[in-house]
């Protein structure tokens, strides 16, 4: 594309912002907007991971604690499984209906899926059944984040003004930490505030019925808010197949190592801590809660940053510290065990990913035309869900079984790192160029 070319559309980019007029307050709701779905998204993904050993003790009838950790966490990855025909059903609605009404649908699926196991019978009262429901409401929860995710993020970077996606887009990622966060610090909090003994018998639903109140004030919220800009002055003509197809390979690949880092040593690393880091349950709990405070403040401080310098740089140099620093960095929690060690650990794994991550929502969004944006985010990034996040807890667990060693969890990490550089070569930088 050459010089005038691009000068032009950014101008008509800019005029459409103009001609609509986003005030703060606009952008403020159109933030909270997509903010909300996406924290309970990641706030019932925290809460199972994090009591996934309750979970399976609750559900799984096995003699064999290992088996039924396993078992737990196939059925968390289960959730993954129906993530890419929520994305392709709910981005394609994101797609031709505006994106108003496909975040309007996710998230009233999400608290139906949340309030689901808050309220499940054990294995001890219903047998068999107990298990399959839980699956159901895993497969619920999975659908409506298929189309949540590409959706919230398209919808945020869409309204964001120009020379500030870096930033707005980084709110996604940070609401989904977020949720990590509370998801971290109510199970946290539950498990100091509640006796053990009760913990295992009732305890675990607290969170989970914490979480599904949160879709009653989404629905609220969400049907309220304006439709993007972006949206509403698009060309219609679509990108051709090729092109997309190019685009959504490269997505595939991108998010490899966040969704491995997220879900082998964020959501996984509390248990992981348990058995080998010396900590115990709420230990390993609040070293996690103080670790995504730190990403939840250094995220949109490299969203602002890949605003000014661009995307690519920020997510190559964090990239490769992935690839050579994740093992010594694991090393260290058991070589040194305490809780200690385990947050300033933590705290290194989490400015690595925050500065992925508050270049990757954007830099995610503008590799697609906003006619099929929405779909073809979901499509793609789902895909890589299943593969690099789905199972990244069952998968650490074999690791480390098979292998006989803790520091075999990192495998995972190390290979998904190496996905995504691949997906960096030839890729343009587009921090700078209009939405098309």
């Amino acid at each position: 594309m050459d010089a005038g070319r691009l000068s032009r559309d950014k101008a008509v980019y800019v005029a459409c912002q103009e001609v609509h007029n986003p005030g703060r307050r606009e952008l403020r709701r159109a933030a909270v907007a997509a903010s909300v779905g996406n924290l309970l998204e990641w706030y019932d993904f925290a809460v199972y991971g994090f009591l996934a050993n309750i979970i399976a003790a609750r559900f799984f009838a096995s003699g064999d604690s290992v088996s039924a950790l396993l078992s737990s966490f196939a059925v968390f990855g289960i959730g993954f499984l129906a993530r890419p025909l929520g994305g392709v059903v709910i981005g394609g609605l994101a797609d031709k209906r505006g994106r108003k009404p496909a975040l309007t649908i996710t998230i009233i699926l999400m608290a139906l899926g949340t309030l689901m196991i808050a309220l499940l019978p054990t294995y001890a009262y219903i047998g068999f059944w107990a298990p399959a429901l839980l699956v159901v409401a895993r497969l619920i929860q999975g659908f409506s984040a298929g189309g949540e995710w590409g959706t919230a993020t398209g919808f945020l970077v869409e309204w964001a003004p120009h020379g500030h996606r870096g930033f707005y887009g980084s709110l996604q990622q940070c609401t989904a930490l977020a949720g990590l966060l509370i998801g971290s610090g109510v199970s946290a909090l539950a498990s100091s505030l509640i006796p053990a003994s009760q913990m295992e018998v009732w305890g675990w639903r607290v969170p989970f019925l914490l979480g599904a109140l949160v879709g009653p004030i989404g629905f609220y919220v969400r049907r309220n808010v304006e439709e993007t800009p972006a949206y509403t002055t698009q060309k219609t003509s679509l990108p051709s197949i090729q092109a997309q197809w190019g685009a959504a390979t490269r997505l595939f690949a991108l998010v490899a190592v966040p969704f491995a880092v997220v879900f082998t040593l964020m959501s996984y690393l509390p248990t992981f801590t348990q058995k080998y880091g010396g900590l115990s349950r709420s230990e390993s709990l609040w070293a996690n809660t103080i670790s995504l405070v730190v990403l939840i403040v250094c995220i949109p401080i490299a969203g602002i940053w890949s605003d000014r310098i661009g995307r690519r740089p920020l997510l190559v140099a964090s990239n490769l510290c992935f690839l050579f620093l994740s093992a010594p960095l694991l090393w260290t929690t058991l070589r040194f065990p305490g809780f200690s060690t385990v947050v300033l650990v933590q705290i290194a794994f989490a400015l690595l990913y925050a500065t992925y991550a508050g270049a990757g929502a954007a830099a995610y969004n503008e590799l697609f035309a906003t006619s099929s944006r929405v779909l073809w985010l979901s499509i793609s990034y789902n895909l890589s869900g299943i593969v690099f996040g789905a199972f990244a807890g069952y998968i650490a667990t074999w690791l480390i079984k098979t292998w006989g060693s803790p520091i075999a969890v990192v495998y995972f990490v190390l290979f998904a790192a190496v996905v995504s550089g691949m997906g960096m070569i030839g890729m343009k930088e587009t921090a700078h160029s209009p939405l098309r």
